[in-house]
């Protein structure tokens, strides 16, 4: 199979199955999410948290079935947008892309964040450096992604692999040595609802929505679908297997962190635990100096999450500017590396700028982070669930012939009913008196800034539907020709 280079589009064949899987399992940033993202939502469900984990997996379980559903007959590096936009409309596709648009590139300057501040609070605790390093910290995470994602697919997805290898084991090797720790203490009871919080499903719930956070990423192969080997077969596989593989993961370690920790203690103690730092607490605590090893693989993590962040987000941004709906310089590719080089300089450029300003003006980077990891899960969740009702109507459209009533009907219509609790609890509504409460601020200002993302957004669309209604229908456009390797 040859690997063809244009300089009018990505570069195809470039990327095989496990670089393409681990584009998915870095995007999800498996150290970072399990030390930052999922940690938000214990003080929801205390020891309960590896529920409100499983239920988050069997929903992006659902929706990865859905997404490699529809990626075998539309491989595009629109990704979800596409699907959007032949399964339902494409009025639909277009907001899904206006989403997107907002939701992607905010994962990489989230994750110079984590990085900025992971290693500016450890020096300050260890060594007394000032906390205000995690600024130019985090612009040095974004520099060396900058880097990796300019020079070409092979070389930032291939850091990737060997990224996402090293975090993964070192956090399995923590997990492990915690459960051990725990010994007589280890029991299944905290998989009930009720396991050290004060309201069962009405804790739970919330906690969802910080549990799918750490999930976001597990459909970021689908945009490599032009620069990857067999991509309407390498495509659903990596979005699978990335989805059950790290989903579990991050099962066993809550489990760990669970019972070690004690499942009564964690609502009030576990995300205030070594300066909100509990992770490294634990592993203080049963590895002594071998902390070390798991501050690394956080930082580790973020590189790998940014690198991962960067290539969706410029692949949706070159697919969206290659139709016109973004300015067509992002449509750009390098002569020498095939990669959308305009668009990465963009959001290089912009998600450092944000990182920084928003951490400045929030007062640190842990409010700047639980305000725009709450608005790409809430974005990305409702993108999710499209991609759900995707699924069940474009086989029964297009696809009659092919339709399977497990695969695309009952599959989508579960997975998005067990999407709904956590997106509902996301604007704080309490549904069925299960005492669900508003987010804590900044995280509670999502919701608006999504709302004024979205008028624009249909606004924008009102116009494209009147002057250029084409570019709106090429939102379903498929780039792969049906003559290419498939």
């Amino acid at each position: 199979m040859s690997t063809s280079v244009d300089a009018r589009r990505l570069e195809r064949n470039a990327v095989g199955l496990a670089p393409t899987l681990f584009q998915s399992i870095t995007h999800m940033a498996p150290a970072a999410a399990v030390a930052f993202s999922i940690i938000v939502g214990v003080p929801y469900a205390g020891g309960s948290i590896p529920l409100a984990v499983l239920l988050a997996l069997i929903a992006c379980l659902l929706c990865a079935v859905s997404i490699g559903q529809l990626a075998k007959h539309l491989p595009s590096a629109g990704g979800l947008y596409t699907y959007s936009s032949r399964g339902l409309h494409p009025y639909v596709g277009f907001l899904v892309a206006w989403g997107f648009i907002l939701a992607e590139p905010i994962v990489a300057p989230l994750l110079y964040l984590v990085f900025g501040n992971e290693l500016a609070a450890n020096l300050h605790s260890h060594f007394g450096w000032p906390v205000w390093l995690w600024a130019p910290f985090a612009v040095l995470a974004g520099l060396i992604v900058w880097f990796l994602t300019y020079r070409g697919i092979r070389l930032s997805t291939g850091t990737g692999v060997a990224l996402g290898v090293f975090e993964i084991v070192v956090f399995l090797a923590l997990a492990v040595t915690l459960v051990i720790a725990a010994g007589d203490r280890n029991t299944l009871s905290i998989f009930g609802p009720n396991s050290g919080n004060a309201k069962g499903l009405g804790s739970i719930f919330p906690a969802m929505i910080f549990a799918i956070l750490a999930f976001i990423g597990f459909e970021a192969a689908a945009p490599l679908a032009e620069e990857a080997k067999e991509p309407r077969k390498t495509i659903p596989r990596a979005v699978l297997l990335s989805a059950l593989l790290i989903g579990l993961f991050y099962l066993f370690c809550y489990y760990a962190a669970s019972v070690y920790f004690g499942p009564d203690k964690m609502a009030k103690d576990f995300i205030g635990f070594n300066g909100g730092d509990p992770w490294s607490g634990m592993a203080q605590a049963v590895w002594g100096p071998g902390l070390i090893i798991v501050i690394l693989a956080v930082l580790n993590s973020a590189i790998a999450n940014s690198n991962a962040g960067v290539n969706a987000a410029t692949r949706v941004g070159y697919a969206l500017a290659r139709i016109g709906l973004l300015p067509r310089m992002l449509s750009r590719i390098h002569p020498r590396f095939s990669t959308p080089h305009v668009a990465v300089n963009v959001q290089a450029g912009g998600g450092i700028i944000l990182a920084v300003a928003l951490g400045l003006v929030a007062g640190g980077p842990i409010p700047a982070f639980a305000l725009l990891a709450t608005v790409a899960t809430i974005v990305v969740v409702t993108i999710y669930i499209l991609t759900n009702l995707s699924n069940l109507v474009f086989y029964l459209r297009e696809r009659r012939t092919e339709f399977n009533f497990l695969l695309n009907g009952l599959v989508p219509i579960a997975g998005t009913l067990i999407f709904l609790p956590a997106l509902v609890a996301a604007f704080g509504i309490d549904f069925l008196n299960l005492g669900i409460t508003s987010l804590a601020p900044p995280a509670n200002l999502a919701p608006i800034i999504i709302g004024i993302w979205m008028v624009a957004g249909i606004a924008l669309l009102i116009y494209f539907a009147v002057r250029e209604p084409a570019r709106i229908t090429d939102t379903g456009r498929v780039f792969v020709e049906e003559n290419e390797p498939a």
